[in-house]
C-alpha cells in the first residue's frame, strides 16, 4: 500500500479489510453475538458455585499487624504458613466446627486503641488483660446479622450481584492487646440471618447503591439458622422492614423460647437472591454451599472449649461464636455470579459508562463507539463531577490501559483506516484525533472537539453529509466515526527526522562466563535459537519476517560476531575496551534470517564450544547494554536487546556494582534503600536507549544475589521484561525458560513508541504507572510495547465536570510496527458523570481499584518505609468505606460494616496486597524476589493482579472425570483443603498440584503411576504421561492454565504435611500468614474498627 498516495473524496478503509464484511450498526464485521468465546483469560471459563447470600459456618483467625509477629508467635521460614494440626482456630480439611473456639490468654496481640462499646456497658480499658468473659462479649456482641442498607432504587442494568448481604459486627469493646484493636484470636460474635433492621428508618434522598453489612447486636439482629445454640428472647428469622422495598421478602419472624436447641432451619431457608442461579450441593470439604446444621463429630481443638447446647437464656449469655468465614463476601461466589449474571450475552459498548463484566467472566465484546474493556478498564465508570466529592470519597480515579493487548480470535483487531498524505484528522487546538463523539455542525462542513470544544473546519476531501439526527450519513462505513478502538496509517510527519523507520533487529546477548557454561544454560540457549529464529514476529500475511538479527557474547569482554550470508563461517571481534564501548562491524552484524541461515547456525554450534574451558568468572552488564544500543543507532532502527545474564557484575567496567544486600535493613527507615537502583548510571542509559528505540528484555538465572533492582532499571524503563531463574539447573528449568524465550521472541511489539492520554475539560492525567520513560508531563515513552503491558494512568480534576455531557478519555499510541510501518492506534471511551456519592459507588470496578492500589503501594516502596505504604493504603480503604457509610448506606447501628455491592471484596483483596512479599515479605524471600515482584506488578493488566494477589484453587476430583469445564475455584484457605482429594493452585507465576495424605489409591495410581501416597516425589515438576481419563483431564486442566497466562507456570507437586507444604501455604491468602499478614476475618474486623474510628 502506498501511504502517499492521495485519499478518494470519500475513502473506505485505506486496505482491504477482509473480516470488515457488512459492517453495519447493529452487529459489525458479522460478529457473531450469541457464542460466549474463550477470552485471553479464559482461566476462568468453568462453573463455580453461585454467591448466594447465605451465610455458613467457618474461622476466625488471627488479627492483621504491620509489624514482625510477636515473641509469642512461631518464626518459620519465608512463603510458609506454620499451621498445627488445628493451628489458627479451625479444624484442618473438613467443614468448620461449630464447638467454640477458645484461645488462651494473650496467644495473639491485638488493638492499641480501645474500640467504641457498641451498648452502653463500660469499655474494658486493659492494656494486656485477658480476653473479657463470656458474658462482657455477649453483651456486647449478642448477634450478629446479614442484612442490608436501605436501597429504594434497584441498581443499574449490568451488575451482576444479588441482593444486599451485610455481615456481623467486628467491633465492640475489648481490651487491647496488641496492634489492631479487636477480638482475641478465636472468638468473634455469633452470627444472625436476617434480611433487614428493626424499626423503620426514614427514606433517603439519593438511592444507595446495594450493600453489603456486617451487623452488631444493637440493631437487634437474630442469630444464623445454622448455628446451635439458643436464640435471645425476642430474636427470630427477621423479614424486612416496611420501609425497604428493595428487599427479598423472607418467611414471617418465629421467636424461639430461650433454651431452645436448634439444630437446623426452621421453615423454610432464607430466600436465594436470584432465581436464574441454580443451588449448589454442599462439598464434603465445606468448600461452599447454603447454610448447614451442626457438624457433629468434631471435638473442641483445646480443652476445656465450651459447647454451645441447651444453655439457659439471659441469666447466662452464649460464649462468643467466630465470626464465621463462610458469612463474609466470598471472591468465588461473586466471580461466579457473575459468569452467571453476565457470561452468556455480548458486552456492546454503545453505551456510556457501562461497567463491564469482571475480568474473571469469559465474554464477547462489540465495538460500538467505546473501547473494550481489554484496552482500558477504569477503577469507577461514574465520575464525580466536583473534586470536593471526589476527595471526600477517596475513590482513586484511574484507568489501565492496555493499547496493544490481544483479543480472542472472535474479536476483529481494529481497523486501519489510511487518510493519505493528509493524515488523521484532528483538532486544531488540543491536537485530540477524531473520533465517534466529535459533532458535525454546519451541515457537516465543521466539527467541534469533544475535548475541547473548539470549533474545526472539515478538510473538503473529508466532507459528508448529515442525515436528519445530525450524523453523517458515512459514519458506520468510517471506524473512526462509529468504533471505539481504530489505527491510522501515519504519514510521515510522524516519524524520526521525517523519514520512514527501518524494520527492527533483534540482538541476542548471550553472558559465557563460566556459570552460564556449567550450568548448561549456554548450550541449551545456542539450541533452541536454531530454530526460534523462524518464528520472530511478522505482519499479517508476511511470509517471512522483516526484522534482523545480531549476535553478542560477553564475560568480562564483549565479543560481535559477523555473519554475513557471502562468509563460509562467523567471524568473531573481540572489544576489551568496555569503558569506551563501540561497535567494532557495520556491515554483517544485522541479517536477514533466511539469506545467513548456514552461518547463523555454524555460529549457535560454535559458541558453546569455544567458550567449554572458560574459567572466567566476572562479568559486565551496562556496556553489553550500550552496544547493543549503538549498534541499532548505527543501523538507524529500532529495536530489541535480549540479554541472558548471570550474576552480579563485579568486573571493572561502567555500571559495575557491589553486594549491598542487608536483610537487617527490613522493617526499618532504609529498607527502602533495597528497592532503589544503586547507581544512577542505568538510569542514563535507559534514558538513552528510549531515545534510540532500543528496548531491553532480561532473563536473569542467579545463583545468589544479583541486585535485581538496579539491573531492572533498564528493561523498566525502556518497556521491556525481566525473567528471573534462580538456580537455574537445565533438567528442572528448562521447560519453563524456553517457553517463555520462544513467547517473548514471538509476541507483536511495537517499538519507538509514544502515548498521549487526553481528557475531555473538567480531568487530566497527573501520574502513570509501569514500564516506561517521561521526559515530560504528558508523554509516555516506551522504546518497546507488547501486548502483555499496561499503563496505569490516575486523572485529577480541574474544573467542573456536566453530568449530561460526562467525561471523555482517548489514549493515542504512536508506534513502529515489526514491518517498520509507522502507526496510530486510538482507543476512546465515555464516562458518565455523577452529582450523588451513591452513583460513584454503583459504579466503580474493585478489580481495576486494587489493581491501581497495589502499583501505587508498590511505587511507594521506592520513597517511603514499608509500615507507612502499609497503613496508607489501610487508611485510603477505610475512608473509601466510611464515607459510603456515612453518605449512601441506610441509618443503622454502628455495629454493622455496611459495604458497597460493587466493592465488597475489597477488604479480602487489599488484605492480599498487603501480605504481598513486597509489602510484608517472609523470612525466606529475598531481596531480590522482591525486587523482582515489584517490577513485575507494575505492569500486569487487571486479570493478572486478580489471580496474582487472590490465587484460584481448584479441587480436582470433585467434579465429573468426563466433564471438559474447569472445575469449580474454592476460597484459597486451608480450611477448605480436604485430605482425601487433590488441588491445583495458580497465581499467574506459580502452580501447585496438592495432594491430600488420604486420598483414594486408585487416584495416586492414575496420576502418579505409583502405588501409594507415600511413594510419590514431593517437588516433581512433571507429571507422568499416563492413558488414563483422570490423567488426561488433569494434564490438560495445566495445559489450559499456562495457555491463559502471559508466563509459564512450573509445576511443584506438594504432599499434605511435607516440608514443601509452607510454601504452598503462602499462597492460601485469607488466612494469616507466617510473616505477620491478618486473616481476611481478622482483617475485617480490623476495617470495621477504622471506619468507626472515621465516623466518630
Amino acid at each position: 500500500m502506498n501511504v502517499n498516495q492521495s485519499a478518494p473524496p470519500v475513502p473506505p478503509f485505506g486496505q482491504p479489510q477482509p473480516v470488515y464484511t457488512g459492517y453495519h450498526q447493529s452487529s459489525y464485521g458479522g460478529q457473531p453475538g450469541s457464542t460466549a468465546p474463550p477470552t485471553p483469560y479464559g482461566a476462568y471459563n468453568g462453573p463455580v458455585p453461585g454467591y448466594q447470600q447465605t451465610p455458613l459456618p467457618g474461622v476466625s483467625r488471627a488479627p492483621p499487624s504491620s509489624e514482625a509477629p510477636p515473641a509469642s508467635a512461631a518464626q518459620a521460614p519465608c512463603g510458609q504458613a506454620a499451621y498445627g494440626q488445628f493451628g489458627q482456630g479451625d479444624v484442618q480439611n473438613g467443614p468448620s466446627s461449630t464447638v467454640q473456639m477458645q484461645r488462651f490468654p494473650g496467644s495473639q496481640p491485638f488493638g492499641s486503641v480501645p474500640l467504641a462499646p457498641v451498648v452502653s456497658q463500660p469499655t474494658v480499658l486493659q492494656p494486656y488483660g485477658p480476653p473479657p468473659t463470656s458474658a462482657q462479649v455477649t453483651a456486647q456482641l449478642a448477634g450478629m446479622q446479614i442484612s442490608g442498607a436501605v436501597a429504594p432504587a434497584l441498581p443499574p442494568v449490568g451488575l451482576g450481584y444479588g441482593p444486599p448481604t451485610s455481615l456481623a459486627s467486628a467491633s465492640g469493646s475489648f481490651p487491647n492487646s496488641g496492634l489492631y484493636g479487636s477480638y482475641p484470636q478465636g472468638q468473634a460474635p455469633p452470627l444472625s440471618q436476617a434480611q433487614g433492621h428493626l424499626g423503620a428508618q426514614p427514606p433517603q434522598r439519593s438511592a444507595p447503591p446495594q450493600a453489603s453489612s456486617f451487623t452488631s447486636p444493637a440493631s437487634g439482629g437474630p442469630r444464623m439458622p445454622s448455628m446451635t445454640g439458643p436464640l435471645l428472647p425476642g430474636q427470630g428469622f427477621g423479614g424486612p422492614s416496611v420501609s425497604q422495598p428493595n428487599h427479598v421478602s423472607s418467611p414471617p419472624p418465629q421467636a424461639l423460647p430461650p433454651g431452645t436447641q436448634m439444630t437446623g432451619p426452621p421453615g423454610p431457608p432464607p430466600p436465594m437472591h436470584s432465581s436464574q442461579q441454580p443451588g449448589y450441593q454442599l462439598q464434603p470439604n465445606g468448600s461452599f454451599g447454603p447454610a448447614r446444621g451442626p457438624q457433629p463429630n468434631y471435638g473442641s481443638p483445646y480443652p476445656g472449649a465450651p459447647t454451645f447446647g441447651s444453655q439457659p437464656g439471659p441469666p447466662q449469655p452464649l460464649p462468643p461464636k467466630r465470626l464465621d468465614p463462610d458469612a463474609i463476601p466470598s471472591p468465588i461466589q461473586v466471580i461466579e455470579d457473575d459468569r452467571n449474571n453476565r457470561g452468556s450475552e455480548p458486552f456492546v459498548t454503545g453505551v456510556r459508562g457501562q461497567v463491564p463484566p469482571l475480568v474473571t467472566t469469559n465474554f464477547l465484546v462489540k465495538d460500538q463507539g467505546n473501547a473494550s474493556p481489554r484496552y482500558i478498564r477504569c477503577t469507577s465508570y461514574n465520575i464525580p463531577c466536583t473534586s470536593d466529592m471526589a476527595k471526600q470519597a477517596q475513590v482513586p480515579l484511574a484507568a489501565v490501559i492496555k493499547p496493544l493487548a490481544r483479543l480472542p480470535p472472535e474479536e476483529a483487531s481494529p481497523y486501519v483506516v489510511d487518510h493519505g498524505e493528509s493524515g488523521p484528522l484532528r483538532c486544531n487546538r488540543c491536537k485530540a484525533y477524531m473520533c465517534p463523539f466529535m459533532q458535525f455542525v454546519e451541515g457537516g462542513r465543521r466539527f467541534q472537539c469533544c475535548f475541547c470544544s473548539c470549533i474545526n473546519d472539515v478538510p473538503p476531501q473529508y466532507f459528508q453529509h448529515l442525515d436528519h439526527t445530525g450524523k453523517r450519513v458515512d459514519a458506520y462505513d468510517r471506524p473512526e466515526l462509529s468504533l471505539g478502538s481504530y489505527e491510522f496509517l501515519a504519514t510521515v510527519d510522524y516519524c524520526k527526522n521525517n523519514k520512514f523507520p527501518s524494520p527492527p533487529a533483534f540482538i541476542f546477548m548471550i553472558d559465557v562466563s563460566y556459570n552460564a557454561i556449567r550450568s548448561g544454560l549456554v548450550r541449551l540457549l545456542c539450541e533452541e535459537l536454531k530454530s526460534l529464529l523462524d518464528f520472530l514476529p511478522r505482519e499479517g500475511g508476511a511470509e517471512e519476517s522483516a526484522i534482523r538479527v545480531g549476535f553478542v557474547t560477553y564475560n568480562k569482554v564483549l565479543h560481535f560476531y559477523n555473519v554475513k550470508s557471502s562468509l563460509a563461517q562467523p567471524q568473531m571481534m573481540v572489544v576489551s575496551d568496555v569503558a569506551d564501548m563501540f561497535v567494532p562491524l557495520l556491515d554483517g552484524f544485522l541479517v536477514n534470517v533466511s539469506e545467513s541461515r548456514a552461518v547463523i547456525t555454524s555460529l549457535l554450534d560454535q559458541i558453546p564450544e569455544m567458550f567449554a574451558d572458560t574459567r572466567e568468572t566476572e562479568t559486565v552488564f551496562a556496556p553489553v547494554i550500550q552496544a547493543g544500543m549503538e549498534a541499532l543507532k548505527a543501523a538507524e532502527c529500532a529495536g530489541k536487546l535480549f540479554l541472558f545474564h548471570t550474576s552480579l557484575p563485579i568486573a571493572e567496567a561502567p555500571g559495575k556494582l557491589k553486594n549491598r544486600d542487608d536483610r537487617k535493613l527490613i522493617n526499618t527507615d532504609k529498607e527502602k534503600t533495597l528497592f532503589q537502583p544503586q547507581t544512577g548510571a542505568y538510569q542514563t542509559l535507559a534514558k538513552e536507549c528510549v531515545a534510540q528505540g532500543c528496548c531491553v528484555d532480561l532473563f536473569l538465572f542467579p545463583n545468589q544475589y544479583v541486585d535485581v533492582a538496579t539491573l531492572s532499571v533498564v528493561p523498566q524503563l525502556t518497556g521491556g521484561s525481566v525473567y528471573k531463574y534462580a538456580c537455574f539447573q537445565v533438567e528442572n528449568d528448562q521447560e519453563r525458560f524456553l517457553s517463555d524465550l520462544r513467547r517473548d521472541v514471538q509476541k507483536v511489539v511495537g517499538f519507538d513508541a509514544v502515548m498521549r492520554v487526553r481528557t475531555s475539560t473538567g480531568i487530566r492525567a497527573v501520574d502513570f504507572f509501569g514500564a516506561f520513560y517521561m521526559s515530560n508531563t504528558t508523554d509516555v515513552e516506551l522504546a518497546g510495547l507488547d501486548g502483555d503491558k499496561t499503563v496505569t494512568v490516575e486523572f485529577k480534576h480541574d474544573d467542573r465536570l456536566n453530568e449530561e455531557s460526562g467525561a471523555l478519555l482517548q489514549c493515542a499510541l504512536l508506534y513502529t510496527s515489526c514491518a517498520g510501518q509507522r502507526r496510530l492506534r486510538i482507543h476512546n471511551l465515555a464516562l458518565n458523570c455523577c452529582t450523588q456519592l451513591a452513583d460513584l459507588y454503583r459504579n466503580c470496578e474493585t478489580d481495576t481499584l486494587i489493581n491501581y492500589m497495589a502499583k501505587f503501594a508498590y511505587r511507594g516502596v521506592l520513597n517511603s518505609p514499608v509500615k507507612t505504604v502499609r497503613d496508607t493504603l489501610i487508611t485510603q480503604c477505610a475512608q473509601i468505606l466510611a464515607c459510603y457509610r456515612k453518605n449512601c448506606a441506610s441509618p443503622s447501628s454502628a455495629g454493622q460494616l455496611i459495604l458497597p455491592e460493587c466493592m465488597k471484596l475489597l477488604p479480602v483483596y487489599l488484605n492480599c496486597v498487603l501480605k504481598s512479599d513486597v509489602l510484608q515479605p517472609g523470612a525466606e524471600v529475598t531481596t531480590d524476589d522482591r525486587a523482582y515482584v515489584r517490577q513485575l506488578v507494575t505492569s500486569m493488566d487487571v486479570a493478572e493482579t486478580n489471580v496474582f494477589f487472590y490465587p484460584r484453587l481448584l479441587p480436582l476430583t470433585k467434579s465429573p472425570i468426563e466433564s471438559a469445564t474447569e472445575p469449580p475455584a474454592v476460597r484459597a484457605s486451608e480450611e477448605r483443603l480436604s485430605n482425601g482429594d487433590i488441588y491445583l493452585l495458580e497465581n499467574g507465576l506459580n502452580l501447585f498440584l496438592w495432594v491430600g495424605a488420604s486420598v483414594q489409591q486408585g487416584v495416586v495410581q492414575s496420576l502418579f503411576s505409583v502405588s501409594s501416597f507415600s511413594q510419590i516425589t514431593s517437588g516433581l515438576s512433571v507429571l507422568p504421561v499416563l492413558d488414563n481419563p483422570l490423567s488426561k483431564k488433569v494434564r490438560g486442566l495445566i495445559d489450559s492454565l499456562r495457555a491463559q497466562r502471559s508466563r509459564y507456570m512450573k509445576l511443584i507437586v506438594v504432599k499434605q504435611e511435607d516440608k514443601l507444604e509452607m510454601l504452598f501455604k503462602h499462597f492460601l491468602v485469607e488466612d494469616k500468614s507466617l510473616s505477620g499478614g491478618a486473616s481476611y476475618v481478622d482483617f475485617l474486623c480490623h476495617m470495621h474498627k477504622e471506619i468507626r474510628q472515621l465516623l466518630s
